[in-house]
């Protein structure tokens, strides 16, 4: 058997990557199939990606300017076309696109795959809309039936199965491949009986997807663990129990939705905990020095920690601190973990430095006042001693509190601090000086970059930032040259100017929008 033209991969695989459906937007709209190609993935089904093939209007444009934009292509649509013709031709076969494909090409695909492991998925399920089903199968079966692939029937559809099992036909107005013959029927069966696209927890998380997304992909947390093993590992289970969180029932959707100057992933889960974080911490990430390759932060801390202490200590540890031990052990040794919780408000962490010498940053806290955040880090460091802590020592100066200093922990101590409200843990005490001090000049909020990632995500509070520039510069300096990878990626990680990160909560749902600046 002769091995299957490129071209046919392609077509039949592109839903499975939000490029897939990049790579085709300069070809022109075909319109869409009869049936959504999510009614053939099978109800068990864990993940599903599902996108455009063929945009127009507005999400066309966007794609066509930012493929210019990063990649420098004009004419995408026609580049592509271009590369699959010419891997056909090296293949041995001849391919024709604009008369072989695009004539039945339709507007939307999908991937789905039914069986996890743990480790790795099988029975993959996919399919494409086709706008004519007639000139589609006749296409199948020259590509594969053509190629010497078995002839099938199975309720009544038409297929071809090839020598490693692969298996396609067409029938609800979709193209539909199978990993082998037994996934090709289970879409069968879907599409005549019941499918993912029935599934309530299928419905609910995908009307949290936003409207005019290129792909979205859906991910069933809950059954995923399922079929991998039935239960959590026992720390996994208390992490979650820790956090309020049930799993079995979370399911998750990301979103790619592309702008002229931007790509915005958008996400949306119900795999939080009873009572999440709903405040804006946008505040505090304004605040840090205005040089900071990147930051992040996270509302009511707090408050967070204080209800999962309160867990910790009822549940106690298994094999190490009875129910109800937890507080008090502490307690004796002079640590008053509630006292720490409720005097602490909202985190967050920054990152500076461009070479390795340089390598700086500070994880945050903001306390309720001085004296609060002071006595914090005195617990902190009697908490420090009476694990046996060794390289402990008191630092006095501009800041006050402690360092430790280990060769694990590299070349500068890690310093305990506050000033003012506020408590520092940082890699360095330049980076501890900086995190405590009062804003003096220029901030974070300061920067042109920080401004613009603001005013890209609208209303939603910004949660962190990565200035793409100072992040790239920083990433050339640790890297060692010649990592093939990083080699390649490079000339597309330049064109990021910044990435802005926002997050907040929804009904029952946790929400976040990560937007990717693309400079010109």
């Amino acid at each position: 058997m002769k091995p299957r033209p490129l071209v046919l991969r392609f077509v039949l695989l592109l839903a499975a990557l939000a490029v897939g459906a990049l790579l085709l937007a300069g070809c022109g709209g075909g319109g869409g199939g009869s049936t959504d190609p999510a009614d053939v993935a099978p109800p068990e089904s864990g993940l599903l990606i599902e996108g455009v093939v063929q945009p127009e209007g507005e999400l066309q444009a966007n794609v066509e300017v930012l493929a210019q934009r990063v990649a420098g292509i004009s004419d995408l649509g026609g580049k592509i076309v271009s590369e699959l013709e010419s891997s056909a031709l090296n293949h041995g076969e001849k391919l024709d696109f604009e008369k072989e494909v695009k004539p039945w090409l339709g507007e939307r695909a999908a991937i789905a795959l039914t069986h996890f492991d743990g480790n790795n998925f099988s029975g993959g399920v996919g399919a494409l809309q086709v706008t004519d089903s007639g000139e589609a199968e006749a296409f199948i079966a020259k590509q594969v039936g053509g190629n010497g692939a078995k002839e099938g029937s199975y309720e009544g559809v038409t297929y071809w199965a090839e020598g490693d099992g692969t298996t396609f036909g067409v029938f609800d107005g979709l193209l539909v491949f199978g990993e082998d013959e037994a996934a090709f029927k289970a879409a069968v069966d879907a599409s005549q009986g019941e499918s993912l696209a029935d599934q309530e927890r299928f419905k609910t998380a995908m009307e949290a997807a936003p409207s005019g997304s290129l792909a979205d992909l859906y991910v069933d947390v809950g059954g995923l663990i399922k079929q991998a093993s039935g239960s959590l590992s026992a720390e996994d289970q208390l992490f979650f129990e820790f956090a309020g969180i049930e799993p079995k029932k979370a399911t998750a959707v990301a979103s790619v939705v592309p702008g002229s100057d931007r790509v915005e992933v958008d996400f949306s889960t119900n795999l939080v905990g009873k009572n999440p974080p709903k405040g804006d911490a946008s505040k505090l990430l304004g605040s840090f020095p205005a040089d900071s390759v990147g930051g992040f932060v996270s509302a009511e801390y707090g408050r967070v920690l204080g209800e999962q202490l309160d867990q910790l200590d009822a549940k106690g540890i298994p094999g190490q601190v009875p129910p109800h031990q937890f507080k008090k052990a502490l307690g004796e040794a002079g640590i008053d973990v509630e006292a720490i919780a409720s005097s602490i408000g909202d985190i967050g962490a920054f990152v500076e430095g461009s070479t390795q010498a340089n390598l700086g940053g500070a994880l945050v806290l903001d306390t309720k006042g001085a004296s609060e955040a002071k006595n914090t880090v005195a617990n902190i460091g009697l908490l420090l001693r009476a694990s046996g802590t060794p390289g402990v020592t008191a630092v006095n100066g501009k800041v006050s509190g402690f360092s430790v200093r280990s060769a694990e922990l590299g070349r500068q101590p890690i310093v305990v601090a506050s000033g003012g409200s506020r408590i520092a843990i940082a890699y360095g005490l330049p980076a501890a000086v900086k995190a405590l001090a009062e804003p003096s000049g220029q901030t974070l909020a300061d920067s042109p970059a920080y401004k613009e990632a603001v005013a890209s995500l609208g209303s939603t509070p910004i949660s962190g930032f990565i200035d793409g520039p100072a992040a790239v510069h920083l990433v050339l300096a640790l890297v060692p040259r010649g990592e093939k990878g990083f080699e390649e990626a490079l000339p597309y990680l330049e064109k990021i100017s910044y990435v802005a990160i926002g997050s907040g909560t929804s009904g029952e749902l946790a929400t976040a929008r990560v937007i990717f600046g693309v400079g010109k």
